[in-house]
């Protein structure tokens, strides 16, 4: 048995006497030297006629004089000759070195460090053996270097830090094998991973430590420790926390927030660690006077003042500022106003707490952008990278806009990393934007689950790819499959048709119910071309066409019309008005629309919330077999009140289908409110035949939701939060009612599609696990209908992995 032995504390001890005997004969030169003779030796130094080298193999002995830096007949004193070991000692090349001065000869004894033959690591069972490879620098068929190798047990070790195993342990040994070769062995001991089991704060009034942890990117342990990573104490990450917390404060007005320390303690055990933020709010400012000042000769200020979008008495937020600066900046080009830069000057005002703001319009440098260069970009075409610029070469040097497009840039999801800088130019008035990225991998593969208690169990699978051929277009495939219906589709979207922005979409879609809950089921095949385009700031404005067919199949006919069949076992088959719908055939459409969406998420400049509007039009009647006008609308608004630990949130939606040529509307066109009202099962309210319990859907909807979400006292990390809810609408009016009647034979007006205000409200539990987001809906309906299906309860759950 070979036993593996630490070699640096026998090297070390024989080093330290061989530097001990070097000194000795340096000093004595001879052993025939007596003590009074050693003074004036070392005064007149020593000159060798003869160096001799002693012990090396796989090192050439004129390599090893020129490492020493000596050379026969030369002069030298006992300086040089520490100068010459230390020389051969720093190369790296030899585990023991002797200088030894042998009156007129030099002996240069060495030992080579041996080679390494194999490398292997024991203990490791978090990192597998190819990745630590990649980390180390020793390599086999090399020489060994204790000190390689000690840098090498370092780097292992801060692989597992980086995995929160702060107490993992790297000691490399080696074991001796013939012909001076050795097998370098990391013993590695993991540990465990050292989780922050606390992050907390001192000096916060304005936000309670749960709102702040959840700005933070580490995060505490929680229940699901064993399948969340990110609770793990990443030293560096903590820098990055501190940054956070800053632009958190400042986004809300707190411009001389402070953090004045941030310290992570590791429990003596270091099984767990503690993380506290000191900090300093200070004090909440708002806007004051805001105005546009002009130092250029000849420009009105009028004219930028009114394009200014602040308010005073609002919060103050750099973002804001810097959005009204852009807005002035593209005024200013507007107006053919070259090299005008705008500079907001700020006044405090301590007695009210508010900042006055006068954006100045001043002359800058006339310097130009000479050239765009790109680099790094191995796939994506550089035309994708250089669209993100509004400037191009030959424009005016904009150092905000280069800022905006580095943002553009790393918001495409296509680099790893994306630096862009500018650098002085060929000339004293030009500079070259220079974009350095970094490749990473745009194409998925989601394997997903979703459940309803209304739908069941349902699987999807998805293929994306969002950088096809490097051209910056997406292409997509998707297909989902509940208990009762199927759907497949395929997207394309090329986001800068003709070069600009400009967003060209395709999709094809293909969708089949297997209905449990109704007497027939329905397939619809379609195609949808679209463009998509900006409007405004925040609002973007899409036109599509499309072609569809629909069908309705497998209707059931009820229970055969025998005399002998018992009346409690007879059963009416579909409703006629369902039955007229299938009569029509396969019915195709063709026509155009239009959805436009109003975003003020996009910005990034209310922290607390946002507004979404969209309002859609649809016009089927460009041919086909079916003539009509559909149009919806969605308007959704949420924020942050108290502290911003509860979350408000209202939605409105409505939508209504008009039939011209006296047609009547069709069961796949119509509106059923699934999952509009919580409280009801889905298709649970509307129109119904009650005697063949077919829901028949509505020509018109509209439902309200409002909601609350808040803590509930359990521990954050946990993911747990709870929310109350209160849902009110209706869906209604149909073109034919006569369904069956209670004989069942058909009957006139004996379907209700009037206006019945429904109504519930309810408690939810949401849970963020690492399967996705669950939500619990316990809810009461309160305004029904006596053939309305209700539904106490309802789970939700829908995610990637």
């Amino acid at each position: 048995m070979v036993q593996a032995r630490n070699a640096d504390s026998p090297r070390r001890k024989r080093r330290s006497q061989l530097v001990r005997g070097a000194a000795i004969g340096i000093l004595l030169g001879t052993s025939g030297l007596s003590s009074p003779l050693i003074s004036p030796a070392i005064a007149q130094g020593y000159s060798f006629s003869q160096v001799t080298i002693e012990g090396n193999q796989n090192v050439e002995a004129a390599s090893i004089l020129k490492l020493a830096g000596i050379t026969r007949g030369q002069q030298v004193t006992a300086a040089d000759l520490n100068n010459a070991y230390q020389g051969l000692q720093n190369s790296g090349l030899f585990e023991e070195i002797e200088v030894l001065p042998q009156g007129s000869r030099l002996v240069i004894r060495v030992k080579e460090y041996p080679i390494i033959n194999v490398i292997a690591f024991e203990g490791n069972a978090r990192l597998k053996d190819e990745v630590i490879s990649s980390v180390i620098q020793s390599k086999p068929r090399r020489v060994y270097s204790p000190a390689l190798a000690e840098a090498d047990a370092a780097s292992i070790a801060e692989g597992y830090r980086e995995q929160g195993r702060l107490a993992a342990t790297v000691t490399p040994k080696i074991i001796r094998r013939d012909d001076n070769r050795v097998d370098l062995v990391f013993e590695i001991t993991e540990g465990k991973v050292i989780e922050v089991e606390r992050l907390s704060f001192v000096g916060n009034r304005a936000f309670s430590d749960r709102r702040l942890r959840q700005v933070l990117e580490t995060k505490q342990a929680g229940v699901l420790r064993a399948f969340i990573k990110r609770d793990a104490l990443r030293p560096e990450q903590i820098e990055l926390d501190k940054q956070l917390l800053r632009d958190f404060y400042l986004s809300r007005g707190y411009v001389d927030m402070q953090v004045i320390d941030a310290t992570a303690e590791v429990a003596r055990e270091r099984d767990g660690s503690f993380v506290t933020f000191t900090i300093k709010e200070g004090q909440q400012f708002r806007f004051g006077n805001i105005t546009a000042v002009s130092e250029v000769e000849g420009v009105d200020a009028a004219e930028f003042q009114q394009a200014l979008r602040l308010r005073s008495g609002s919060v103050y937020s750099p973002q804001d500022v810097d959005s009204n600066i852009a807005r002035l900046e593209s005024l200013a080009l507007k107006n053919g106003l070259t090299f005008v830069k705008i500079e907001p000057v700020v006044t405090r005002n301590e007695r009210d707490m508010t900042l006055d703001v006068a954006f100045t319009l001043r002359r800058g440098e006339k310097v130009f952008v000479e050239r765009i260069d790109i680099e790094g970009n191995t796939t994506t075409l550089d035309e994708v990278v250089r669209r993100q610029f509004r400037t191009v070469e030959g424009d005016p040097f904009n150092p905000r806009e280069v800022r905006q497009a580095a943002e553009r840039i790393r918001a495409l999801g296509y680099f790893a990393d994306a630096q862009v800088n500018a650098e002085p130019g060929t000339n004293p008035n030009e500079v070259i934007v220079n974009v350095d990225v970094e490749e990473q991998p745009t194409g998925s593969l989601s394997l997903g689950a979703s459940y309803g208690v209304s739908t069941g169990i349902g699987f999807n699978i998805g293929l994306q790819e969002t950088n096809f051929l490097g051209r910056g277009q997406t292409v997509g495939l998707n297909l989902a499959v509940t208990s009762d219906s199927g759907d497949s589709s395929i997207l394309f979207i090329e986001p800068a048709f003709l070069g600009r922005d400009l967003k060209l979409k395709f999709n094809a879609f293909y969708r089949e119910t297997d209905n449990d809950n109704a007497t027939y089921d329905t397939r619809m095949i379609g195609i949808v071309p679209a463009l998509e385009f900006p409007v405004s700031e925040m609002g973007r404005l899409e036109v599509r066409a499309f072609a569809r067919e629909s069908k309705l199949f497998d209707l059931y006919m009820g229970t055969p019309d025998d005399p002998d069949t018992p009346e409690d076992e007879f059963q009416l088959g579909t409703t006629p008005i369902i039955v007229r719908d299938a009569d029509r055939g396969p019915l195709q459409s063709f026509g155009a629309g239009l959805t436009y969406t109003y975003d003020s998420r996009i910005t990034g400049l209310n922290p607390k919330g946002g507004t979404l509007l969209r309002f859609g039009l649809d016009y089927a009647g460009l041919g086909g077999d079916v003539d009509s006008l559909t149009a919806n609308v969605l308007a959704m608004t949420e924020t942050k009140v108290w502290n911003e630990d509860v979350t408000l949130r209202a939605v409105f939606e409505g939508g209504a289908i008009h039939m011209f040529n006296d047609e009547a509307s069709r069961v796949t066109d119509r509106f059923f409110g699934s999952g509009k009202i919580r409280g009801f099962e889905s298709s649970g309210f509307g129109p119904r035949d009650q005697a063949s319990d077919d829901a028949l859907g509505g020509n018109y909807f509209a439902v309200a939701r409002l909601e609350s979400e808040f803590p509930l006292g359990t521990p954050e990390e946990y993911g747990i939060t709870g929310g109350l809810f209160a849902d009110f609408g209706s869906v209604w009016s149909l073109d034919d009612v006569t369904g069956w009647d209670d004989s069942g034979g058909p009957g006139i007006n004996t379907v209700d599609d009037g206006f019945h205000l429904r109504s519930s409200i309810g408690f939810s539990v949401f849970w963020d696990t690492p399967i996705g987001p669950l939500r619990f809906n316990f809810a009461k309906a309160l305004a029904k209908q006596d053939y309305d299906k209700e539904q106490f309860f309802d789970l939700t759950i829908s995610t990637k992995f």
